[in-house]
């Protein structure tokens, strides 16, 4: 009797962080799929974070993370998302600059952080052309 080859299970796709433009006060910014600005670091490098070696950086401006490829939202040219390596997980990127977010907003737009200067840099927003504000 001739016997099927076993079926390896499905192995479920993974997700990818979503990334958006919104109109905020400061103008149309990228933000998560929840809403939330994105931010830049000043002392980061094209594809090189600079928050994670310093004290407390990374607790209070937690990377944007993904478990695949980001995808791009209506408006996010998907050609300026990639992706680099921090600590083990894939942050993502966009025209080079590695995203994070401010753990303490809870707010979708909301800009109060964009210009402030934390962790020996400035934090800025992004708009999808990838020019930085603030």
């Amino acid at each position: 009797m001739f016997a099927m080859p076993s079926v390896p299970p499905a192995i479920p796709a993974a997700s990818g962080a979503r990334i958006e433009v919104r109109a905020t006060s400061a103008g149309k910014l990228l933000t998560d799929g929840a809403g939330l600005v994105l931010f830049a670091f000043s002392k980061d490098r094209r594809n090189v974070d600079r928050c994670a070696p310093v004290r407390s950086c990374a607790s209070v401006w937690p990377i944007v993370s993904t478990r695949g490829t980001p995808t791009a939202g209506p408006g996010v040219k998907r050609s300026l998302l990639g992706t680099i390596r921090v600590h083990g997980k894939s942050q993502v990127t966009y025209a080079g600059h590695p995203l994070y977010r401010y753990s303490a907003e809870p707010t979708p737009g909301a800009t109060d952080y964009i210009g402030a200067n934390l962790s020996g840099g400035t934090w800025r927003g992004l708009r999808a052309t990838g020019a930085l504000v603030g």
